[in-house]
């Protein structure tokens, strides 16, 4: 058997009854928390332009659009992770050598499980084989470092969770994995540098792509069989040498999902925490700070601290703001929280946060780079003009998988994302809906999906 043989036989003989009680519940958990997210931005910039694109282009109306709508799956798989995904507040997946949003999958899994006329076992099931795939391949076959970006993995996710949406068979899940393997290698440049719109819809377009390909596979399209370890296949071109024992896996890693308190970038969980624990305890305020200097692990550093992936004091847009631990740590100061509203144009662009994120210093420590991923620690010296030195540290944060958050806590945060968008009665049958999930037909579930949309 080849490697996308033994992947299909995973995903085939994957079942709902291989979730234990605790891998059901996070699930749920991260369906309500994807669905606050993908509600909340509904009147993002490129949404609109996505619904200008949908608009124009049609499609064959099989699947359900969040806010109302009909489209084709694939291009329903493009706008409603594009939604899960823009605001950056979604769910995320902590490996030594990278990191992922598997809730980035809801959009494609749900799509084609309205197309085939499935139900909410089987989206439980086949969101649950997303995540594992994505997880295990962040764990096991990194690309971070080669220049690649962690939607090279998602392309195998995103085939084997629509195969198993669409009951493919181990011949054509191989060939769907083939298909969507082979193409859609990311370049990382996605996340450097000035940051565009392409930070959050590189992986709905994966989406897109890689949901078109397993469909393509249904109708008996065939893809290298070889994708993984062939001649210039995965593994010879980018993730080298690597192994995953799928027919040992399980559908366990759901409940190493982390879960975001603030709408910030993952590997700042523990910071913002910090930061506003810190404050509460002091009572200074942003005019009072001379200095902050943040010590973290390598992958903070580098991704959001100013390490390898660019200077993060230039901060002129959402996507810039959003991987900007000096400006995420400034704004905390500055107004109290990290939501969505933190990252309106102008408050990103006013002069109390451009000057505060200037005395933010961050710094690699190689101690703590070793605790990671089991630990976040980080360390958050504050300097006041007056002359006294705070001082915090934090392992993790409330919604890291040690400390998990509540479904309380959920319930909560979807009422405030989607509180604009849906009054209380429709908020309050879309959380029914996610509770009773096992019961529902996918048509039944999304159908209030359809009726959420942009206030007057």
């Amino acid at each position: 058997m080849t490697i996308a043989d033994e992947l299909a036989s995973f995903v085939v003989k994957a079942s709902y009854d291989d979730l234990s009680d605790a891998a059901r519940k996070q699930m749920k958990i991260c369906i309500l928390d994807s669905l606050g997210c993908a509600i909340g931005a509904l009147d993002g910039e490129p949404i609109r332009f996505l619904r200008q694109q949908l608009e124009d282009f049609g499609g064959t109306g099989h699947s359900t659009l969040i806010g109302g709508g009909r489209t084709s799956p694939d291009r329903a798989a493009f706008y409603n992770s594009a939604l899960t995904r823009y605001l950056d507040f979604n769910d995320f997946y902590l490996a030594k050598g990278e990191s992922c949003h598997p809730s980035d999958n809801l959009g494609p899994v749900l799509a084609a499980l309205e197309y085939a006329g499935g139900n909410g076992v089987d989206l439980m099931t086949a969101l649950a084989v997303a995540y594992q795939v994505q997880a295990r391949l962040s764990d096991e076959a990194p690309v971070r470092a080669k220049g690649f970006d962690h939607t090279t993995q998602g392309s195998y996710a995103v085939a084997a969770g629509v195969s198993k949406a669409l009951r493919l068979d181990a011949a054509r899940t191989a060939n769907a994995i083939a298909l969507s393997g082979t193409p859609f290698n990311a370049l990382r440049v996605t996340r450097t540098g000035a940051l565009s719109h392409w930070k959050g819809l590189a992986y709905p377009s994966t989406a897109f792509s890689c949901t078109h390909a397993t469909f393509l596979a249904m109708r008996g399209i065939t893809g290298p069989p070889k994708v993984f370890e062939g001649n210039k296949g995965f593994m010879d071109s980018i993730a080298g040498k690597f192994h995953v024992d799928w027919a040992s896996e399980g559908l366990d890693r759901v409940t190493r999902i982390e879960i975001k308190k603030y709408n910030a970038e993952g590997h700042s969980q523990q910071s913002v925490e910090g930061i506003l624990e810190l404050q509460a305890e002091h009572g200074f305020s942003g005019a009072d700070v001379e200095k902050i200097e943040i010590d973290t692990f390598d992958v903070a550093f580098n991704i959001i601290g100013g390490g390898e992936e660019g200077d993060k004091t230039i901060v002129e847009n959402k996507e810039q703001a959003d991987h900007s631990l000096p400006y995420m740590v400034a704004v905390a100061i500055l107004d109290g929280n990290v939501m969505p509203e933190q990252y309106a144009p102008e408050r990103i662009l006013r002069d109390d946060v451009q000057g505060l994120l200037r005395r933010v210093v961050a710094r690699p420590n190689d101690s703590f780079s070793a605790r990671f991923p089991d630990e976040m620690p980080t360390t958050l010296k504050v300097t006041l003009r007056d002359g006294r030195v705070l001082v915090a540290e934090k392992t993790d944060y409330e919604g890291f998988h040690a400390n998990p958050m509540r479904w309380e806590t959920v319930v909560d945060k979807f009422e405030g994302l989607s509180a604009a968008y849906a009054d209380a009665a429709l908020r309050r049958e879309i959380i029914e809906s996610v509770e009773r999930l096992e019961s529902l037909s996918v048509a039944d579930f999304v159908a209030p999906l359809a009726k959420v949309g942009i206030s007057d």
